[in-house]
């Protein structure tokens, strides 16, 4: 299937985690590899520029945490990245660095990004956000089906089976996802794409699209 593989999708010079993709040729493919990826990588980060936490927690001296923020490992934080109040991290969980997590916004089995932004009441897991992507206010992730059967990627006729029970959304570089927006098990979104508020948006979606809804997504001029 084209247009939805880690090449495709992201610039990997813009994350810290760019040795997890390599051998492998689709993001959720990286997703059972995070947490040991995590404890191999944190023990190799300077002091100087980050400090562990607890078990398997590193954050960059320059990153923001507000008190408030439950942070579980394994965990790394990255440079000038900022966790707001209440925000709920429950592992295997790897902040770009410029990212923001934001208020109540929770993040399990995820790779973020640098500059990538969840500000507000999110819930990202089991998902792999591009560079500079953004999640509108309540946008969301569902990454389990609710039959639990396997998730496989859908691209109109064309479909993979990833083997993995729980596959949340693959958003590639500058994606924008409206408010309130629900990406079903195995969304794919190409990069610079945008998603209207309010939508539930299942499938792949092609890179510089604006998705209305699931039979008017155009391209942008």
């Amino acid at each position: 299937m084209e247009n939805i593989k880690i090449t495709d999708l992201y610039d990997l010079n813009e994350t810290i985690a760019k040795d997890i993709f390599e051998g492998i040729t689709y993001p959720w493919e990286a997703l059972p590899l995070i947490k040991d990826f995590i404890i191999k990588l944190g023990n190799t980060l300077h002091g100087d520029e980050y400090e562990k936490r607890g078990e398997d927690i590193w954050i960059a001296r320059s990153a923001k945490v507000a008190q408030s923020a439950n942070i579980n490992g394994p965990a790394i934080i990255g440079k000038d990245a900022e966790i707001r109040q209440c925000a709920f991290i429950r592992g295997s969980a790897i902040v770009g660095e410029g990212a923001v997590v934001g208020n109540s916004t929770e993040l399990k089995n995820v790779i973020l990004f640098n500059k990538v932004q969840v500000p507000h009441y999110n819930y990202v897991g089991d998902s792999i956000l591009g560079f500079r992507a953004h999640m509108g206010a309540g946008s969301i992730t569902s990454n389990v089906k609710s039959d639990k059967t396997l998730v496989v990627i859908k691209n109109g006729e064309e479909h993979i089976e990833t083997g993995i029970k729980k596959v949340g959304a693959m958003l590639g570089d500058n994606v924008e996802v409206g408010c309130n927006t629900v990406l079903n098990p195995g969304t794919v979104i190409g990069r610079s794409s945008n998603v209207y508020p309010c939508s539930c948006v299942r499938g792949v979606i092609p890179e510089k699209s604006i998705y209305k809804n699931q039979d008017d997504i155009v391209k942008k001029i």
